[in-house]
């Protein structure tokens, strides 16, 4: 997996019940308009508000209406027997990859108790052929995962442990593991890192926005880096929202379904000022 990965958004009504034929129209207009892959039930998800049965569902719906090669699943939590199960049920599935939070609330933890804590998922996955990405967001989680540790965690299992999503926007955290770990596929979680990408040894990208802007992603992923600018204003003017509210009413624009507009607390509904901006926005793609 590489290039352009949407962190898909996940519709529910107003009862907070996911719909999966919304949930699926989108991810197959967001494979068909730039993206290279999908990751659900990642942030841009709101994963972790949402239940374990519910999380199941997502990860079943996805699995049951899109082309697996082309997806991967967040199944972080602080529980390890937790993350265990709901990483056997991806594989169980037939994810190629689980996107994996560090255990987030005994914060910091020592470098030994990361490395026991993501060994004890790899040993409970046994043979299952499921990756094992890292997830990387210390805005989040409270503190950067080291690159001690993602690199023992690669050297001892480099076909489990083989890639990271780094949403800390930290560019030289992202060179330097490039740099130290040859073998691990490094995704920044910004598109405005695509045009010089390539040059950098990065993946790709993994981005909330992207379900946005794919269409132009993927025409600067291809090399036509004229178009960074704009790709660039476009990201940071839908940043410039509460980021999540934001990424699903530009979906409910395009799909004249505003129960896409609805999202679990503690997010809220956007304002009237962030609407009038994102509205000023809602066009503004390039045709892949």
């Amino acid at each position: 997996m590489k290039g352009i990965v949407a962190a898909v958004p996940t519709p529910i009504d107003a009862q907070g019940r996911f719909l999966g034929a919304a949930f699926v129209e989108h991810a197959r207009w967001a494979l068909a308009n730039g993206c290279d892959g999908l990751n659900v039930l990642g942030s841009t998800g709101e994963a972790n508000s949402l239940d374990t049965g519910t999380r199941r569902m997502v990860m079943t719906q996805a699995a049951e209406a899109l082309d697996l090669c082309r997806l991967m699943v967040g199944t972080g939590t602080p529980s390890i027997d937790e993350t265990i199960g709901l990483t056997c049920h991806a594989d169980d599935l037939g994810y190629p990859v689980a996107l994996v939070l560090p255990p987030y609330y005994y914060t910091p933890p020592s470098e030994e108790g990361l490395i026991a804590w993501y060994l004890a998922l790899h040993a409970a996955l046994g043979d299952r052929p499921i990756r094992v990405w890292f997830y990387n967001f210390p805005q989040m989680t409270g503190f950067v995962i080291p690159e001690a540790v993602i690199a023992h965690l690669h050297a001892a299992a480099p076909q489990r442990f083989d890639g990271i999503k780094d949403s800390s926007g930290d560019l030289s955290y992202c060179r330097g593991l490039v740099s130290r770990l040859p073998g691990l596929k490094v995704f920044p979680s910004s598109e405005t890192t695509l045009a010089e990408g390539p040059r950098d040894g990065f993946a790709g990208c993994i981005s909330a926005t992207a379900n946005h802007t794919a269409p132009i992603c993927a025409r600067v992923w291809r090399g036509e880096v004229g178009l960074a600018p704009q790709l660039a204003e476009l990201r940071a003017a839908i940043s410039a929202c509460p980021l999540i509210p934001a990424v699903k009413y530009l979906v409910a624009c395009r799909t004249a379904n505003p129960e896409w507009q609805n999202v679990l607390p503690p997010f809220t509904t956007l304002g009237a000022s962030a609407i009038a901006s994102l509205d000023r926005r809602a066009s503004e793609r390039v045709a892949a």
